[in-house]
């Protein structure tokens, strides 16, 4: 068992490391950010200026290695330059999912309320739920996105072979090794259990499920031993 001493000194060059990637990106402007680390769990205060930067810097704590976990309590302050109207927002927010190729708009349905977009309709796949998410959350002037869309496959799973393509895709991509994690399917709901070496094998494990035909829901048990 690691002593209070170990922890503190190995969650301390954690915080250094996540700091130093937050510098790293040019997406995020670290100088009002704050970085607190517990036993791997990274947890982000302060003020960024726009959605898209909070989510940056949510992202690029994830990518540094041995981070278990990550809490975003980044605020979002909009400069007076870059501050628009609700009705411009959700104006600007239906163009840009018109736009994107892989949104099914007519489908959705777009709420703005003091700068935050909520999101709401059915679409077939799972990324294109993040897709519409991504795309609102990087428009100006946006503050927060709630993302109600749910996924309704138009087909069902693919019978009893399901998890076994789910793991031939997971060795295809080299996400993990197929050993680590564990895959079960129930009607359209996917089960993964197991253990990987960061929170962004995690994540990649779970897309790949979410890729497979007739999946509607993922409930991701995995964790991150380090």
């Amino acid at each position: 068992m690691a002593t209070a001493t170990s922890v503190t000194r190995t969650d301390q060059d954690l915080r250094n490391d996540v700091l130093d990637e937050l510098t790293w990106d040019p997406r995020v402007s670290p100088t009002g950010v704050g970085v607190i680390v517990t036993e791997g769990v990274v947890t982000l205060t302060g003020w960024v200026d726009s959605y898209a930067a909070r989510w940056a810097a949510e992202r690029a704590a994830h990518r540094v290695a041995r981070v278990r976990a990550v809490a975003n309590d980044l605020g979002v302050r909009i400069a007076p330059s870059a501050q628009r109207t609700d009705a411009e927002i959700a104006l600007a927010a239906e163009r840009a999912l018109e736009w994107d190729a892989f949104v099914p708009v007519e489908n959705l349905e777009v709420t703005v309320a003091d700068g935050r977009v909520t999101l709401r309709g059915p679409v077939e796949w799972e990324y294109q739920r993040r897709a519409a998410e991504r795309v609102v959350g990087r428009l100006t002037g946006v503050r927060g996105v709630s993302n109600g869309i749910t996924v309704q496959p138009a087909s069902r799973p693919g019978g009893d072979e399901l998890p076994e393509r789910i793991v031939d895709a997971l060795v295809r991509s080299g996400a993990t090794e197929p050993d680590r994690v564990s895959i079960q399917v129930y009607g359209d709901t996917a089960v993964v259990d197991g253990q990987v070496h960061s929170v962004t094998e995690r994540d990649e494990v779970e897309r790949i499920i979410w890729s497979a035909p007739g999946i509607r829901e993922v409930h991701n048990h995995v964790t991150v031993t380090g």
